[in-house]
């Protein structure tokens, strides 16, 4: 294994108190009620998740955008018209949700037998599509965009968003390409300060605009929600965009490596299919029940389909458009990552392995110096998983000038 070295000791970013201080301005904001001005252009419905049925209640409500207005003004009629043309809807029309659990399920066998708590996720599974608290239709609508960075957050880690937003996820242009970010949210979960932290997300949203908010609990089983209701935004949204990479928010991306590899498949006319990360193969459901991952027999009992770590994948729009059209008939899974296979599969497809993509760490050992080499993240795509300040000091050390790497590394 080639070796790296530095010319001299690069500095590293000094913790930014600059988040604390974000942070605590939005809660002054919020006690002066700010917040409440037109300038934030959303309405606040009745938080829903897997929980009970007063969770699927909601009020009728018109959804705006940060300009303050129902819809993007820069929406094209042309764009418009292709969305009737092939009966997708103009604008997200789940506005509206009263969701039942479905009794019919608590007659089955298997289901008396289920361990409870995946009881809920069960009764609720047909509810797949949730009105919107935060949207921003605009963001796609310049047809130049050719990689968007979807981020999957939630609301109280506003310093791993602050993070990404300073680094790999800066909204830039590259060769007249444009790159844009996003960040995926659901809503505060029970028993959290719900109604600062929803003017907190709303504050942060009026200042850099990135963020995609549902209404719907943001609990691990709720991840697969972010799935099916992004790729139904994607779809409506995002005609013009060529690629999207999806990841977690305390992943290290290299953009320059990324774009890399997207060149390198037009190139060989390999995009259409393109779906690429660090594939699990001939993984079987975890039935150790202290396990985040656990799934019982009652709800799968054969081997899950190829499918990728979720701390970060890239996959191209034409396959995300036939993802959300398999997506719509396959039964929601509790876990997203494997949900995504589950479509793949549907498609006759399974996604392609590539070792830029480091979801479980460089080394799988959490303790190795590896995991810490700059010339490794140099020369990868995806490293998982990093703190906020990590991916600062991290970024701020690969993108030095200092830093002189022997020769290309490999693993």
């Amino acid at each position: 294994m080639d070796h790296c070295f530095r010319r001299k000791r690069v500095g590293l970013l000094k913790p930014l108190l600059s988040l604390s201080l974000v942070f605590a301005s939005f809660l002054m904001i919020h006690k002066l009620k700010l917040a409440e001005k037109d300038g934030v252009g959303v309405k606040r419905m009745k938080d829903a998740g897997w929980c009970d049925s007063e969770c699927f209640s909601f009020k009728k409500g018109v959804l705006k955008n940060s300009l303050g207005s129902s819809e993007s003004p820069v929406l094209s009629h042309g764009l418009d018209a292709q969305r009737v043309s092939n009966g997708t809807p103009a604008s997200w029309d789940a506005q509206v949700l009263n969701c039942s659990e479905d009794a019919s399920v608590r007659t089955k066998d298997w289901f008396r037998r289920l361990d409870p708590r995946f009881h809920q996720f069960v009764l609720h599974r047909h509810c797949r599509y949730f009105p919107m608290l935060i949207n921003h239709p605009e963001k796609c609508a310049d047809g130049e965009v050719q990689l968007l960075m979807v981020v999957k957050s939630v609301i109280e880690q506003h310093d791993r968003r602050e993070a990404v937003r300073k680094t790999w996820g800066k909204e830039h242009t590259v060769g007249g390409k444009k790159i844009k970010t996003l960040f995926l949210l659901g809503s505060p979960t029970t028993g959290k300060d719900t109604k600062n932290l929803q003017k907190l997300i709303e504050y942060e949203d009026m200042i850099y605009g990135d963020i995609l908010q549902w209404d719907f609990m943001d609990t691990f089983f709720n991840l697969t929600l972010k799935e099916v209701n992004f790729l139904k935004w994607f779809n409506i949204y995002c005609s013009g965009v060529q690629f999207i990479f999806k990841g977690d928010d305390d992943v290290f991306v290299n953009p320059h490596n990324l774009l890399q590899l997207i060149g390198f498949r037009v190139e060989e006319r390999k995009e259409a299919d393109l779906f690429v990360g660090d594939t699990i193969s001939k993984a079987i459901p975890i039935r150790n029940r202290q396990s985040k991952y656990y799934i019982p027999k009652e709800l799968y009992d054969k081997p899950y389909p190829p499918y990728v770590g979720g701390g970060g994948f890239l996959m191209s729009s034409q396959l995300a458009r036939r993802l959300f059209v398999v997506s719509e008939d396959l039964e929601l899974y509790p876990i997203d990552d494997v949900f995504l296979g589950m479509c793949l599969q549907k498609l006759h497809l399974a996604p392609e392995m590539h070792p830029g993509f480091r979801t479980f760490g460089i080394t799988r050992r959490r303790v190795s110096p590896m995991n810490s080499e700059p010339c490794f993240y140099k020369n990868l795509i995806v490293v998982h998983k990093l703190s906020a300040q990590e991916l600062l000091r991290m970024w701020s050390v690969v993108n030095n000038e200092d830093l002189i790497c022997a020769q290309r590394v490999s693993l």
